[in-house]
C-alpha cells in the first residue's frame, strides 16, 4: 500500500491530475447553484408565479414517467423519493390549477393516473424555455465550436456521471 502512495505521489501530476480536481470544484458550484433551483425560481417568476418548486418537480416526474406508461400518485411519489401523502396533496393542488387532470387508467378502471394537461404542458415548454434561454445567454460569446464541443463532452460525462452512480446505488430509480 506504501509503495502505491509513493508511486502515486511523486509522479509528475499529468493534465487528468491537474483537470479532474478543477473539475470537482466546477461541480460543487454548480451543485450550489443547483441546489438554489435558480432556472425553476426563474421559470415560476416569469410564467407560473403561484406556483412552488415541488410544483415543478411533480410536473418533470410526470413527464419522465409519461413514455414509460401510466403514471400514479405512488410512482410520482417513489420518482422524488417523497412520501405518498406529500405526491398526493401536490398532485391535488396541480389538479386545482389544472396544470394535471385525473384519470381512470385504460388497463385498470380501479386505478386512477395522472396526467398532464395543455396548461401543463404549456407550462413546461415555458421552464424549458427558460433554461435554454439561460445557457443561450451563459455562452452567446462562446465560439460556435466550444459549445459544439462542450454539448457533447458534457453529455459524455453526465451519461458516465449517470452510470458510476446507477452502478453504484442499486436503489435509485432511473
Amino acid at each position: 500500500m506504501n509503495e502505491v502512495l509513493t508511486k502515486t505521489t511523486s509522479t509528475e501530476p499529468g493534465p487528468a491530475e491537474e483537470n479532474v480536481p478543477r473539475i470537482g470544484r466546477s461541480m460543487g458550484r454548480m451543485r450550489l447553484m443547483t441546489g438554489r433551483r435558480l432556472i425553476g425560481r426563474l421559470a415560476i417568476q416569469s410564467a407560473a408565479p403561484g406556483l412552488e418548486l415541488s410544483h415543478l418537480d411533480v410536473l418533470d416526474a410526470v413527464r419522465r414517467a409519461q413514455p414509460a406508461g401510466e403514471v400514479t400518485v405512488g410512482m410520482i411519489a417513489e420518482m422524488l423519493r417523497i412520501d405518498p401523502s406529500r405526491a398526493s396533496r401536490v398532485v391535488a393542488d396541480m389538479v386545482g390549477r389544472n396544470v394535471l387532470r385525473r384519470e381512470a387508467s385504460q388497463a385498470d378502471a380501479r386505478r386512477i393516473v395522472v396526467v398532464m394537461t395543455e396548461v401543463g404542458q404549456n407550462l413546461l415548454a415555458e421552464i424549458v424555455a427558460q433554461k435554454l434561454a439561460i445557457i443561450s445567454e451563459i455562452v452567446s460569446d462562446w465560439p460556435e465550436e466550444d459549445v459544439d464541443r462542450f454539448a457533447m463532452l458534457f453529455e459524455r460525462f453526465i451519461g458516465g456521471y449517470e452510470a458510476v452512480f446507477q452502478s453504484r446505488d442499486k436503489d435509485t430509480p432511473g
